[in-house]
């Protein structure tokens, strides 16, 4: 009987494994674009600043480069203050921690499900729980990534990119789950 449960236990581990993995991967994708969207915020406002101010775009004879400047110096003065509405900082900051957090959960859940597994069911029952805690901390933060991130963590997980091959060598002969 303790041989099923640990067998069953073996089995939700692996799926929280997984689970975590599409999450994490996702929380990174996110996180990548959230970056890039901070740069485009912090620098579109210096080069349109710049050129708001370009002696060069200075000429009175053309009123439309006026109005051209002077769009410039509008969206120059925009761009952070739409930043700071978005609150980009505080969303790379919470996208970044949510991110580190189910990686590791899991690694700490294919550790469970390989290692810890191998003793003792209490113990290995304790360990599950704990991760289960840890795990439902993680989700409690409500943060979540638009639906195309997933998508894209989706595809790259099924790509093999993160195949290793140590969990192939590690693979019962059926080539089945533990």
């Amino acid at each position: 009987m303790t041989h099923d449960r640990s067998q069953q236990l073996v089995a939700e581990c692996e799926r929280q494994e997984e689970n975590c993995l599409y999450t994490s991967t996702t929380f990174y994708i996110w996180l990548r674009h959230s970056r890039r969207w901070r740069r485009f915020f912090i620098v579109a406002p210096i080069v349109l600043g710049g050129l708001a101010t370009w002696s060069v775009l200075d000429q009175p004879e053309k009123p439309w480069i006026q109005w051209l400047t002077a769009t410039f110096a509008l969206l120059a003065g925009l761009f952070p203050a739409i930043y700071e509405a978005l609150k980009l900082d505080v969303h790379i900051d919470e996208i970044a921690s949510q991110a580190a957090e189910f990686k590791n959960l899991q690694d700490r859940f294919r550790q469970a499900a390989r290692v810890t597994a191998l003793g003792a069911f209490e113990d290995f029952k304790a360990e599950f729980d704990a991760l289960m805690q840890r795990l439902e901390t993680a989700r409690s933060g409500s943060l979540t990534p638009p639906e195309h991130y997933f998508s894209a963590a989706r595809k790259k997980i099924k790509s093999g990119d993160y195949s290793f091959s140590a969990d192939e060598r590690s693979k019962p002969a059926g080539g089945g789950n533990q």
